[in-house]
């Protein structure tokens, strides 16, 4: 998993639309928060989804962007994406599992899917990161709000 303080990794996911979806397009522009769902369906994956939803205007108003990076393909995607009216980018990966290209595995003898999240400031650095394999422990709302406050503050 990522450490706080290190680069962001060149990441290079796929949106429900088809089109590539680089984290540096945000660099120098946008704070970017990923959150890696263990599943679509997943219930408690989605009700942090439901969540980052229900926050969205405050986010947006401290300039961070919200992605929601899925493990499934981009078909299954596009229909979990519109039958939740989920109002993000929803990302699969191009060529591979986009949570193993940030240290999110699968645990468990291989067979669950680890869910969890990371923040990264405008300037390319990762402010938060956290992974779990139960999906009860991946939505660590308190460490995301502490990271996005920190972005307020000058360094």
């Amino acid at each position: 998993m990522l450490e706080p303080g290190s680069p962001a990794p060149r990441l290079v996911l796929e949106d429900t639309d088809g089109q590539a979806v680089r984290l540096s397009d945000y660099q120098g522009r946008h704070a970017v928060l990923l959150f890696f769902m263990r599943s679509t369906s997943c219930p408690i994956c989605n009700r942090h989804v439901r969540d980052l939803a229900q926050r969205a205007d405050d986010l947006a108003a401290d300039d961070v962007r919200v992605l929601i990076a899925v493990p499934e393909d981009r078909p299954e995607a596009v229909k979990w994406k519109e039958e939740h009216g989920i109002p993000f980018p929803v990302l699969t990966g191009r060529h591979e599992n986009p949570h193993e290209l940030v240290g999110l595995s699968r645990k468990v003898f291989g067979s669950m899917q680890q869910s969890g999240s990371i923040l990264v400031d405008r300037q390319g650095i990762v402010r938060h990161a956290h992974g779990a394999t139960l999906p009860t422990n991946s939505y660590d709302e308190p460490g995301i709000t502490a990271a996005i406050a920190s972005l307020r503050t000058p360094a």
